[in-house]
Formats: structure tokens, sequence, C-alpha cells
């Protein structure tokens, strides 16, 4: 993940250069906002950390610029005291959050981690998007060009976005399973496991035994437990 530094301060940008480096990140350095626009904009694989009292174009500026191009890449500001009100503005108008001068180099990474996060998640779904658009895997094999089946596919990207139970009604053959790994495909938990338990069995204790585990001692083993933090179907 990559880390744009920009601050007219020499010392500034190597300190936080440094530290970011010591933690494992790419970091890139930029002595402006003109020039780190250069090579900052839409699709830019990383977070964007900001110095707000800068010459000619300063950080609200930037900001502004930043969001037009691309509005889910996360723009961390750098403020000195009084700036906070300015600061509280900028989240306003799409900064991930501030930093106020001195600030623990310690919550810095913490920040640039968790903003490197949604970062990669925004970038993975705008990709899935894409694909959705121009047909993947997954939704290549919804076949069909009717209003029905285009409307489906645009249902597919939006509830896949949501965090919570979904259930797919239709008639055997008509592709929920389908319909089930589009979602998964598109959704948050697109990096985790997809576990598919079929209910039709008499069995209920075997059914129960296949979804928790038949003991405490099986649980960890259980369907349950493989799905853990994926999708169960």
């Amino acid at each position: 993940m990559k880390v744009a530094i920009v601050d007219d301060e020499l010392h500034m940008r190597q300190s936080i250069s440094q530290w970011l480096a010591l933690s494992g990140y790419d970091t890139e350095t930029f002595a402006s906002a003109r020039e780190a626009l250069a090579t900052v904009g839409q699709g830019y694989p990383g977070v964007v950390l900001s110095d707000i009292r800068m010459p000619e174009m300063d950080g609200m500026s930037f900001l502004k610029r930043l969001m037009h191009l691309d509005s889910a890449l996360p723009v961390i500001l750098i403020t000195g005291h009084g700036d906070v009100p300015m600061a509280v503005e900028a989240m306003r108008l799409g900064a991930y959050d501030f930093l106020e001068k001195p600030f623990d180099p310690d919550r810095m990474t913490e920040i640039v981690q968790k903003a490197g996060q949604a970062r990669k998640m925004a970038l993975e779904n705008r990709a899935l998007r894409n694909d959705l658009s121009s047909g993947d895997a997954a939704m290549r094999r919804l076949i069909g060009t009717s209003s029905v089946m285009t409307q489906l596919r645009e249902d597919i990207v939006n509830v896949g976005q949501a965090d919570g139970h979904v259930m797919i009604e239709g008639e055997t053959g008509t592709g929920k399973t389908l319909v089930a790994r589009a979602l998964h495909a598109v959704g948050s938990r697109a990096g985790k496991p997809l576990v598919q338990v079929f209910c039709s069995r008499d069995d209920e204790a075997g059914q129960i035994a296949l979804l928790f585990g038949a003991t405490p001692e099986e649980a960890d083993t259980s369907a349950m437990a493989e799905a853990r933090g994926g999708v169960l179907l």
C-alpha cells in the first residue's frame, strides 16, 4: 500500500516517510500539492497524508481536487493547533481523518493502516463492479440482456454491499446458487469462505451436527466455523 506524503517542509516529509517505511509502507514524498497531483489521482493504490498549511495550493484546495478525482481516496490532513476548526471542515468535505501537531507517530501509523484497509476494500469493490459490468466469471453465467436480468445484476451489486442476511427465492434450476456466488463476489466478504450447506436431508440431528458440530469438540470443524467471517449459503 502506497502513502503519498505532501508537505512543503523537507524535514517533516522525511520524518513521516522514514517512520511509515519502518512499518512496511511504500512511501513517496511531494513538496507541493501541485507536484502530488501529477501522480496521485483516480485509482491511486494508497492513501494521502498532507499538511494543510502549504504555499500555492493549501491542503483544503488539494483535498477538494482529490475528492473531485476520486471521492473514495482516503486523505489524512496534518494540522497545527489553531487549525482544528479547518480540519473539521475538511472532514465535512471528505477527508478521512486529521492529525494535530505535534502528533504521536504510532497514532499516525494506526490511522494510515485503517485508511489503507478502507482504500484496499474500495479498490477491490470498484474492480468487482467493473468486472460485473463487463461480465466476470460469476456474472457471465447469469446470461440475458432483458430488463429483468439487467436489474438483477444491478441488484446483486447493490445488495452485495449490505452487511446482513439475504434470502434468495426461486424455482429449482433458476440460478439461486449463481446469484449467491455473485453476491459473495461483490461483497466485503469476497476474500473469505463461501460455504454451501444443503438442507434437504430429513435427519434433523445430522443437519444440526453439520451446521454446528455434533459435540462442543467438533464445533471448530462445523460449517458455521468454516464460514466464519465469510458467507454461509
